[in-house]
């Protein structure tokens, strides 16, 4: 059974929100990488959308989502059109983007999460399954623009973590019966605060324990 906080048409309102933000960072990663509209236009809408896709395959909720509201579909075509014609304005505001972002990466990780659950996943699988929602479109947009994806790279700040302490609360909280109510916003904002965190102290994971090689990150 699926727990929800918000209504039907606020939830609806935030997943808008979240794949608004999602494909604008898909967008600009285009415009970096000199893409047409084209390929702006696909960058945001793999960004936006790809890490549900994910999730709704695995768990047999087909068609997805993305192919059965239009809005979730529009949405990245928006923020296409917004960075074509404004992408210097947009950039400009990137830390802005980014606490959005964080938001959007927050909300995702829970939902997906719960989503998973409700259709039958363990706990585990079903926090694997929240972490992939909130992080698979970025995985695939970078494969896509012949990038090492950015959650890899140990020059990023923390991203994937947030989402997983995010995923791994919503589970633990699943598991007792307590998501539900208020209690629905904790694992939310608890994975909202961490990549915030991580942002401003330019948290990164450690890498391998007594590393020997002199081997910088190809660009």
């Amino acid at each position: 059974m699926l727990i929800d906080l918000f209504s039907p048409s606020v939830q609806h309102s935030l997943d808008i929100a979240g794949i608004f933000v999602f494909a604008i960072s898909g967008a600009l990663l285009a415009v970096r990488k000199n893409f047409d509209v084209f390929g702006m236009a696909v960058l945001a809408e793999v960004t936006a959308l790809g890490g549900g896709l994910i999730r709704d395959v695995i768990i047999g909720a087909v068609p997805p989502a993305a192919f059965t509201d239009l809005g979730y579909f529009l949405t990245p075509l928006l923020a296409t059109v917004i960075v074509f014609f404004l992408h210097p304005e947009v950039e400009r505001i990137t830390k802005a983007v980014g606490v959005f972002d964080a938001a959007g990466l927050g909300l995702f990780c829970v939902t997906g999460t719960v989503k998973a659950y409700g259709h039958g996943l363990g706990l585990v699988f079903a926090a694997t399954l929240g972490l992939a929602t909130a992080v698979g479109g970025g995985v695939l947009r970078d494969i896509l623009a012949h990038e090492v994806p950015s959650l890899l790279r140990w020059d990023r700040d923390l991203y994937a973590v947030p989402a997983m302490v995010g995923a791994a609360l919503a589970a633990l909280l699943l598991r007792f019966g307590a998501l539900e109510g208020p209690a629905y916003a904790v694992p939310v904002v608890t994975a909202f605060v961490l990549r915030l965190l991580a942002m401003r102290f330019h948290w990164r994971a450690p890498r391998a324990w007594h590393r020997r090689s002199a081997a910088t990150e190809e660009v």
